[in-house]
């Protein structure tokens, strides 16, 4: 049965609609406390209704009559005034709304009391509040209403309250509210306030929605019983904006721990905020004790955020440092990060004292695809200068600071214009030399590409294809300014004097015609501009017996053309078994290439590109000495020597098709390319055979390609007059031998996991479960080289909940075992020839040497919440381990723990343990490692 009404303060008629299978006794004692409830109510209202006169309203007698229990209307017997308007205030302790209430059990009223009690799944709405509960019972006179669960019969409570106003719902274990002031005294409340949740044993809330808690509990652990929680002997709640609280302890698995503080302060906020950052304090032996990473957080709005933190010691080291993170949906991202450190070592006037400043910049910036198909700008800057990292203690122990020995910073921006194929783009470039600070710098660099067009085709076709309609033409021009320097002279460094700049011109032609329907004829000319803006003269001072430069500055123009012409087909091979019904067809692809290179010599005089001196030396002997006064110009010169060239090069591919178990056909590599290249140059007056380059490429069934590349000398090795191994003119073949080896490079690596030994040899293919893969934790912006705190990523991440997952079980209905891992491994391998050791006289090889590094790592899952990784390798030049890293992780629920070590060949150590909730980061945490200095992180 279901019980309704509505109460407007004494105003608006109460009814109760019973069904018509209650007992006539329960309606009779319902229908006779409706009775005592209506002359209640009449009572009351003719009391605040009536005017001076005696009177009652028209309104307030329409309000009145209502339908009793068993549908007859009861109406008021008071006589109606002649005055024909009312006079009369309401009183203000009326309702301005009314207060609508339904109960799923029954509904009873108490007479006399005018208490009407609501049993089973009741709930009252008033304006925007709604309370449910099990047990709901409301007072007519004073507009107070209470709730509270009912245990059943195992002792149990049953529907607790829950009470919404707004944006605020609370889940308190009873609660006490007056409509009129709005006010509420509630037990035992249980409310999620940010990522975080408040316990109070009794608490009053005003108008405003502002909670006054005594003896209360704030934690970010969502268990039932929480793990952790700070006791609040009494706090003040602002929903949705803050927590203020007095004296306060903390209590760690019921436990209180001797950690108080007199008061504290909570923020909760649903959008980015500005705050204070807490400093870390710690002692260094060089720089003295320090505060650092201290600062302020700007939220400056949902786009764009700003932190700058600062650093300083008690000898006289300080830093700064700012960074921002920004992004436009659809359009762009990125990060900046600049810091600046001015370093003081050792005491003044000592021999060890030392000032030193360094700085460091790191700026990514990323464009949506979709923003600009025509237009893009991405931006990846890393610059440091060389004494940064050893400055910072941040970086001071990452190995990774210590095994990298360039860094590499790049902008670029490019614009196409599609309807005439144009691109322009721009680039900003810089290496930098970890090892001894040197660098090199392009700035700018702009390339003008124009996509191939043919000049001659007719716009409208008519007929076969002209041969001229199929030259076709293209242009690629290059702006360049770069220099290599030091670190500490690039802003010391002369534009036109020291910086290298240059324009480059690229034209190529060609066109491709068939030949017999089946071969391919290529036929290429290229031409290559550049433009200098000075030439190096050089010549001999006999005098002081050394080289003298002479510069001439102006317009150079340095050109070079060649040409070419080529013919390449395929030929197909088919084989098919005669027995076997597996292997349906196996494929052989032989692709056979021929072509003919021819450029004339530009270093003849009348190019002008080289150019001689005559030199003497002090004893008296003379020599000639060619050169090239462009020979340090940015995009070079021209090669001396006429080329008349003559390559050749084949390639193979292997391939057959098998019938699977379900009779359909598939494709198995089983030679992806093997192929081989060789020239001749019929201009050359010597040593016209290139070296024989031989490449192979295969696919493995186990998602892995092997490839490698090697040389084979053509030229064998004699000795000259004085005795020393040089390479002469007769070819290996010559004596009967295939291509001296010149040696190889190759690396192999391969991850071993859970479900490797299931797929290479098919165990476990019957199980109903599969395990599945893990992995470690990993994040989606790898950002490289990074000063974030690691931890404070993690933290941000820890708010959100985890889906439980049903436990997976074997066949016999036991809990399954599961051990997720993985281990992979890189081999690499060096081969070649070994020049420092004798030479073999009797073939005239040299001894080859194997350079091997071996690499690995990996991580396992122990169970939910334990994750070990771990890497390492082997030094087989010292005959150690190299770089051996280790890292355990914890996942307390509410905390996480984690412990890293480096024991090669920087030894240190890292122990963290810290909150996971954001509010908490930065509060709970407890951070150590080795160094020679010491971190403390309290507060």
């Amino acid at each position: 049965m279901l019980a309704q009404g509505g109460l407007n303060g004494g105003l608006s008629s109460s009814y109760v609609e019973i069904g018509r299978g209650m007992s006539d006794s329960l309606a009779k004692d319902s229908r006779a406390a409706d009775s005592l409830l209506k002359d209640t109510i009449l009572s009351g209202l003719r009391e605040m209704a009536a005017d001076s006169v005696g009177h009652v309203p028209d309104s307030v007698r329409e309000k009145v009559a209502a339908p009793d229990s068993i549908g007859a209307v009861v109406t008021d017997s008071v006589q109606t005034d002649s005055v024909a308007e009312d006079t009369a205030k309401v009183s203000k302790s009326v309702l301005d709304q009314p207060v609508e209430y339904t109960a799923s059990d029954s509904v009873t009223f108490e007479a006399g009391l005018g208490n009407a009690n609501l049993y089973g799944n009741s709930k009252v709405n008033y304006t925007n509040l709604e309370l449910q509960a099990d047990w709901i019972t409301m007072n007519m006179d004073s507009s107070i209403v209470h709730a509270v669960g009912r245990p059943d019969s195992t002792g149990k409570v049953q529907n607790q309250p829950v009470f919404k106003q707004g944006s605020d719902q609370y889940e308190p274990e009873r609660i006490s509210y007056n409509f009129k002031t709005r006010k509420a005294f509630i037990d035992n409340v249980y409310t999620q306030q940010g990522d975080g949740f408040l316990i109070s044993e009794e608490s009053k809330r005003d108008a405003e929605g502002v909670m006054y808690v005594r003896h209360g509990k704030y934690t970010t652990c969502n268990a039932k019983h929480p793990h952790f929680y700070m006791a609040l002997t009494r706090a003040k709640v602002r929903p949705g904006k803050d927590v203020v609280f007095g004296p306060a302890y903390l209590v760690v698995e019921d436990v209180p721990l001797p950690l108080a503080i007199p008061y504290g302060f909570f923020p909760f906020s649903k959008k980015y905020s500005s705050g204070f950052i807490m400093p870390t304090f710690g002692d260094e032996s060089i720089r003295g004790f320090y505060l650092r990473d201290g600062g302020y957080y700007f939220a400056i709005n949902d786009m764009i955020d700003l932190k700058l933190i600062g650093e300083i010691y008690t000898k006289g080291s300080w830093g700064l440092s700012t960074q921002s993170n920004y992004r436009k949906r659809y359009r762009f991202n990125g990060n900046f990060f600049l810091s600046y450190q001015n370093t003081v070592e050792g005491e003044k006037n000592m021999p060890d004292y030392s000032k030193s400043t360094s700085f460091k910049i790191q700026w990514t910036h990323r464009q949506d695809a979709k923003a600009n198909p025509s237009q893009s700008f991405s931006a990846s800057v890393n610059f440091a200068t060389s004494n940064y990292e050893r400055n910072n203690l941040t970086s001071m122990y990452n190995p990774e600071n210590y095994t990298q020995s360039t860094r590499t910073s790049s902008v670029a921006y490019s614009k196409t214009f599609e309807r005439i194929g144009l691109t322009l783009s721009s680039s900003f470039n810089l290496s930098q030399s970890i090892q001894d600070s040197s660098l090199s710098m392009t700035l700018p660099s702009l390339d003008i590409t124009l996509a191939r067009f043919y000049p001659f085709k007719r716009k409208k076709a008519a007929g076969k294809e002209k041969w001229y309609e199929k030259i076709a033409l293209s242009y690629t021009g290059s702006l360049s300014n770069s220099i290599d320097t030091k670190e500490d002279l690039l802003f010391k460094s002369n534009l036109i004097k020291d910086w290298r700049n240059g324009m480059r011109h690229n034209v190529p032609i060609s066109a491709t015609f068939s030949l017999f329907n089946y071969i391919n004829v290529t036929p290429e000319f290229r031409f290559t501009d550049r433009m200098y803006t000075h030439k190096v003269m050089k010549g001999w001072d006999e005098e002081n017996q050394r080289e003298v430069n002479d510069t001439i500055w102006g317009f150079q123009n340095v050109y070079n053309y060649d040409m070419s012409v080529s013919a390449t087909t395929k030929l197909y091979g088919f084989y098919t078994p005669l027995f076997g019904k597996k292997i349906q067809t196996i494929r052989h692809v032989f692709t056979p290439t021929v072509s003919f290179n021819y450029a004339p010599d530009f270093g003849t005089s009348r190019y002008g590109y080289y150019a001689s001196y005559v030199k003497t030396d002090k004893d008296g002997n003379v020599s000639t000495v060619s050169y090239s006064p462009y020979s340090g110009s940015l995009y070079g010169v021209p090669g001396r020597g006429k080329t008349g060239s003559v390559s050749m090069d084949i390639s193979n591919n292997i391939e057959m098709k098998v019938r699977t178990k379900n009779d359909s056909v598939r494709k198995v590599s089983l030679i992806d390319e093997l192929g081989a290249n060789l020239s001749y140059n019929m201009a050359a007056e010597r040593q016209p055979w290139s070296d024989l380059s031989m490449r192979v490429r295969i696919k493995t069934p186990w998602n892995y390609t092997f490839s490698m590349n090697a040389q084979f000398a053509t030229y064998a090795y004699e000795f000259d007059e004085n005795g020393r191994v040089q390479v002469g003119d007769r070819t290996e073949w010559s004596y009967g031998r295939f291509g001296r080896f010149q040696g190889m490079s190759q690396n192999l690596s391969y991850t071993f996991n859970n479900e490797t030994f299931r797929k290479l040899f098919g165990w476990g293919k019957g199980r109903s479960e599969e395990v599945k893969e893990t992995d470690g934790e990993t994040d989606e912006e790898d950002v490289g080289d990074t000063n974030i705190d690691p931890d404070r990523k993690k933290s941000e991440r820890a708010g959100a909940k985890k889906e439980p997952q049903k436990a997976e079980v074997d066949e016999d209905g036991y809990l399954k075992f599961q051990l997720p891992w993985s281990f992979t491994v890189s081999y690499g391998v060096t081969m070649s020839e070994n020049t420092g050791a004798q030479i073999r006289v009797k073939k005239m090889r040299y001894p080859y040497k194997l350079t091997h590094t071996l690499n690995f790592s990996g991580n396992i899952r122990i169970s939910d919440g334990w994750n070990l990784t771990y890497s390492s390798g082997y030094d087989f030049n010292y005959h150690r381990l190299s770089m051996t890293t280790a890292s355990v992780s914890r996942d307390l629920h509410c905390f996480s723990m984690s412990a890293s070590v480096v024991l090669s060949p920087y030894t240190s150590y890292n122990f963290t343990f810290s909150a996971n909730a954001s509010e908490l980061a930065d509060v709970l945490k407890w951070k150590k490692q080795s160094s020679y200095s010491s971190n403390i992180e309290w507060y």
